[in-house]
């Protein structure tokens, strides 16, 4: 008899899959929308009344598993410890977010466009408490399919292109994964697809090693790091803004989050011998991007090249193996997740007045919308980690690991981090300051609902910012945990 703690990791689930589901029996635009902001707001009081479990003790029974595939050794095995929790909340407060910020926007099809963003929610709520590699891999696709018809049906002129672009990267990787899955599964001592069992996988060191790079490269596509990353910033221009933040708020959590969880435990032995090259690549790629983004004339590009930096800190500082790198990291998930939607909700609103997101059109917004500069200064410093704002917490973490690990690479990072704060700063300068031109004299402030919106943003910006110890107690158990199982293998 499951007690209802243990029903919670179910319900984040069904809870988005029916919404989704009624979503599309529902022909009214209207009626879409509301039911669809009805159903994230479920799943985020269900996500936030597992708040009075929290605690290791507590995470350790959040497992609910059953019978799917016998045969083959897989279950339907379901959990919420801290590192999947702290994910599921970010999931589960971005859609109500979303919603509420495109409430005021026209979407063709609302019942269609509505249905496969809820399904795409449950999705991602699977990948991250699955304990089972053929159900990790069930929601794996059944996420990257509903992103693949969003981004294809609606956006910009281009987004058929970018949307393929993205098909065929997502392919390559989930084929990559796929195998090596198969692999593995044939080399655990019990047959089976439990994530226990793959840790147990009677692998030789060499195969370890051809199977490390198959399912690092498929978890580096969905990131995604350099140089796995040309899909993103067309995907991200091209797509619709409110999917363009499930990709670049939630999913791309689900390849850093595959390598905790997926990849390093499950191939120890040979970590050694491969961490230099992905940290010098994900290093490389936070400088690279970082200069893309100082090019940018577009504000999605510019968000986009951004986003690459900040993941690509993320992989260097996991591959790290140190124990502040990794509680850096899994809150900066949490902390990129709150700022990247933000940047996009001010980028919508702005293009939804406007109809332009070129920075050399804009200037002087400040003068027209003074609240929204407000709220865009307070997410756009946050995002370049400002001291009391959530992303400072993760980012002064993540680099106290790296350093530790080699100082060089922690130097050439802080590049990123000195770049960052000059294309974000010139951003603010050239969009909201300055005289007003033909086309933004017409801007008119947010209303009352925006404001609302983007005030949740800035509160948890500033509550993870200035005391983040909460985080910090849901997350350093189980990831301790992993670390251990790895560093004495």
């Amino acid at each position: 008899m499951l007690s209802a703690f243990d029903n919670f990791p179910a319900l984040l689930i069904w809870l988005p899959l029916i919404g989704g589901i009624v979503t599309f029996m529902l022909k009214q635009g209207e009626r879409a929308k509301a039911w669809s902001m009805l159903s994230s707001i479920l799943t985020l009081v269900v996500a936030g009344t597992s708040l009075l479990f929290t605690g290791s003790e507590h995470f350790a029974l959040t497992q609910v598993s059953y019978v799917w595939l016998p045969l083959l050794g897989s279950s339907f095995t379901l959990s919420l410890d801290g590192i999947s929790w702290i994910l599921c909340l970010l999931n589960a407060i971005s859609f109500p977010l979303i919603f509420a910020a495109s409430s005021r926007g026209s979407y063709r099809r609302p019942n269609v466009f509505y249905g496969l963003m809820l399904i795409a929610q449950a999705g991602l709520m699977g990948v991250f408490m699955a304990l089972d590699a053929l159900t990790i891999y069930f929601f794996w696709e059944l996420a990257l399919i509903q992103v693949y018809f969003l981004a294809s049906m609606w956006g910009g002129e281009k987004r058929i292109q970018a949307a393929f672009k993205f098909f065929i990267y997502t392919f390559v990787g989930s084929l990559l994964l796929l195998v090596g899955i198969l692999y593995v599964y044939l080399k655990t001592p019990d047959q089976s697809f439990a994530l226990a069992s793959f840790y147990r996988a009677e692998l030789t060191v060499g195969e370890q090693g051809w199977l490390f790079w198959m399912f690092f490269i498929a978890f580096a596509i969905k990131m995604p790091v350099f140089p796995f990353h040309t899909w993103q910033p067309d995907a991200y221009e091209q797509s619709a803004t409110p999917v363009t933040m499930v990709l670049s708020g939630i999913m791309v959590k689900m390849g850093v989050f595959a390598l905790m969880r997926w990849l390093l435990p499950v191939f120890p032995d040979v970590i050694a011998d491969y961490d230099n090259i992905i940290i010098g690549f994900s290093v490389i790629g936070v400088v690279y991007a970082s200069l893309m983004a100082m090019r940018q004339d577009d504000l999605k590009r510019l968000v986009a090249y951004s986003s690459i930096a900040h993941i690509g800190l993320m992989c260097a500082a996991i591959f790290s193996l140190q124990q502040d790198a990794w509680h850096g990291a899994l809150v900066q998930m949490f902390s990129h997740g709150i700022n990247i939607i933000g940047m996009w909700i001010v980028i919508e609103l702005i293009e939804r007045q406007l109809g332009v997101r070129k920075i050399s059109e804009l200037g002087g917004i400040a003068q027209k919308a003074p609240t929204l500069t407000i709220f865009l200064v307070i997410i756009a410093l946050a995002n370049v980690a400002l001291p009391l704002t959530n992303a400072f917490v993760g980012e002064f973490l993540m680099f106290s690991g790296l350093f530790k690990f080699n100082s060089w690479y922690a130097a050439v990072a802080g590049i990123g981090i000195i770049l960052s704060a000059v294309y974000t700063l010139n951003m603010i300068k050239h969009v909201f300051y300055g005289n007003t031109n033909i086309l933004t004299e017409t801007m008119r402030d947010i209303g009352k609902d925006q404001r609302i919106v983007l005030s949740v943003i800035v509160v948890l910006i500033f509550m993870v910012g200035i005391y983040p110890e909460p985080m910090f107690r849901l997350v350093e158990n189980t990831s301790d945990i992993i670390l251990n199982r790895i560093q004495t293998k």
